[in-house]
């Protein structure tokens, strides 16, 4: 697999002088997504598993409720980033134009109107059926083993990862991204891709949880949301109404539950200041 990494010269400043050295970075492009031939959202990404980020956007964004809506997928490589062409069945096509026509709003608007509000603020399916079960070992291990499967992180120290763990069977996937968000996309799409249901598992984030990694997690079908990082306050809020376990501030062997901490073997611990 080769890397969207590339070398670059810097200086270097260290106790004892400084040297000029290289540095291996990680790329960052503008990825198009366009559905029907017209462009829906830009990001910028690291232009890996574009087809993975594609798919997952749209499963956790709502413009498709499976795989079997998607028609085809196709990756441009532009002089100035990429155009990923998702092509929808004719159900979801007509579903998402209808959403777009609703939504659509004046150039630069940032958030157009009550509708835009609503969807920022959409409804996160529940996921409180979910009865999986996880042990403190658990927890640790998955930050563990996701740290092993990221490589482009080991390479540059600039990116994101979003992984899925399994009890038993570990990290079964894993994506990396310069955009947290965008690593968590990539993610839904290979489990879909996989077929591997989101609701045997745990998502595993190596960055802050805001509010949309909760509303991500939860169209991926995970009742637990596991974070190295701390959560906001509207990303609890969020995750305690749809019956999700947030565990996050995970550092070696030991991590804050902040909601649902049935989930977590020994999880309702006594109040500790």
């Amino acid at each position: 697999m080769t890397l969207p990494i590339t070398s670059v010269s810097r200086i270097a400043r260290r106790i004892g002088g400084t040297r000029t050295a290289l540095r291996t970075v990680p790329e960052e492009a503008a990825v198009a997504l366009s559905y029907g031939g017209t462009t829906h959202a830009v990001m910028m990404a690291t232009p890996a598993d574009l087809e993975d980020f594609a798919l997952g956007f749209s499963l956790t964004e709502g413009i498709v409720t499976s795989l079997k809506e998607v028609e085809e997928i196709a990756v441009r490589d532009l002089d100035e980033g990429f155009d990923v062409q998702i092509r929808l069945k004719d159900t979801a096509n007509r579903r998402f134009e209808a959403r777009r026509r609703r939504l659509a709003g004046p150039v630069g608007c940032g958030l157009c109107g009550i509708e835009s509000i609503e969807e920022a603020m959409r409804d996160v399916p529940s996921v409180a059926g979910s009865s999986l079960g996880l042990t403190a070992d658990d927890i640790v291990q998955s930050v563990q083993l996701l740290s092993g499967q990221q490589v482009l992180h080991q390479e540059t120290g600039a990116v994101h990862a979003a992984g899925f763990y399994l009890p038993g069977k570990g990290i079964v996937a894993a994506r990396e991204d310069v955009g947290r968000h965008n690593a968590l996309d990539k993610l839904a799409g290979a489990l879909a891709k996989t077929k591997i249901d989101g609701g045997k598992g745990a998502v595993v984030i190596t960055s802050r949880v805001s509010v949309e990694m909760v509303q991500k997690s939860a169209a991926i079908g995970a009742s637990v949301l596991i974070a190295v990082s701390a959560p906001t306050a509207l990303a609890i809020r969020t995750a305690e109404g749809a019956g999700m376990t947030l565990i996050a501030l995970l550092r070696g062997p030991e991590f804050d539950i902040f909601t649902h901490p049935e989930r977590v073997q020994n999880g309702a611990a006594r109040h500790v200041a």
